[in-house]
């Protein structure tokens, strides 16, 4: 099988719909020639034409706004964010209309929007263009959330994202976008709400999304070497979650670590830690559950002090072992 990038993998779903579908399209700041700040969209203006890939202005509000209205008359719009920041500046857009339309209007209206959104940090953009909020989002009761890791993943979960009648935000994380993995060619679809097991063990399961995927990864190869098998869960979305295969993994391994890259406190590892202390599988456990995030401080500047206000590879090995008692 072929392999492409992260970015390429997202491009490619959306120009197969877009193929299919003349009512789906993609709207953001500098998505046409440029392709936009990350040049997700690269080539896809001279196919599609400037009415289907349209450049706005900088105004998150505006065009937010914009794409509630044309998803509440029939189009399927594409929303990119620049930096996953920016959200904030649309929230009242997505917050307040977009998630609650369907409901405060009996189910007789539809806003299916997909709202792509570059985040996380380790590129060295600072405090304003680094940030993880997903946790944010996963509050609000009319939003999906989805935080693919792998190019495989992100295809999928994109195709089904924009066949979803509900607003979708797509958290893309920035390191990931040039890591490649293999993707079929033809069509495919991952369900929203089906996790997958990433590596499969025995001692401690880490429920993990994005790129601390691939630090977990890492970090179970580590301690293979001193005889700790890690099953890696990757729940893939946030919203709606798989309860049921992270569930099923800690009651296997009797040991469960959340990990994130947001702030700690608040962050969405909270809601898993709390809903396996609140299931049956809690009298498996043979040691409390831990969760790993992000330090209390704005993301720093500089690459030393970056790394070091979010989980890495050697963070994550520590709290292995701290489960295990060495």
């Amino acid at each position: 099988m072929r392999e492409i990038t992260y970015s390429e993998a997202i491009r490619e779903a959306m120009s197969q719909e877009m193929r299919k579908n003349p009512d789906v399209f993609i709207m953001g700041e500098d998505i046409g020639i440029y392709g936009g700040a990350f040049g997700v969209t690269n080539g896809m203006v001279e196919e599609f034409g400037k009415e289907r890939v349209r450049n706005t202005p900088i105004s998150e509000a505006a065009i937010s706004g914009c794409a509630v209205g044309a998803a509440m008359t029939g189009m399927r719009p594409i929303l990119e964010i620049q930096f996953s920041d920016f959200i904030m500046i649309a929230m009242d857009n997505i917050v307040n209309q977009a998630a609650k339309m369907r409901y405060m209007f009996g189910g007789k209206t539809k806003v299916p929007i997909v709202v792509r959104l570059p985040g996380g940090s380790g590129a060295g953009f600072a405090a304003q263009h680094s940030q993880s909020l997903e946790a944010w989002m996963a509050h609000v009761p009319g939003l999906k959330v989805v935080q693919p890791s792998t190019a495989y993943d992100a295809k999928g979960l994109m195709k089904a994202a924009l066949k979803d009648d509900n607003p979708v935000l797509f958290y893309e994380h920035k390191l990931l976008y040039n890591s490649k993995g293999k993707v079929p060619e033809e069509e495919y679809e991952i369900p929203l709400g089906e996790a997958d097991i990433k590596n499969e063990g025995t001692d401690i399961t880490i429920i993990v999304t994005g790129i601390m995927v691939n630090r977990s990864l890492e970090a179970a190869k580590q301690l293979e070497q001193e005889g700790i098998s890690v099953e890696i869960i990757d729940p893939r979305t946030l919203v709606p979650l798989d309860t049921k295969t992270i569930l099923e993994s800690v009651k296997k391994t009797s040991r469960a670590l959340v990990v994130y890259e947001a702030v700690k406190r608040g962050g969405y590892g909270a809601e898993i830690a709390s809903m396996i202390a609140e299931s049956d599988v809690f009298d498996y456990l043979d040691a409390p559950i831990r969760r790993l995030g992000g330090v209390a401080t704005p993301i720093p500047y500089n690459l030393k002090l970056e790394k070091a206000a979010v989980p890495q590879v050697d963070d994550i090995v520590r709290e292995c072992r701290k489960l295990m008692n060495k």
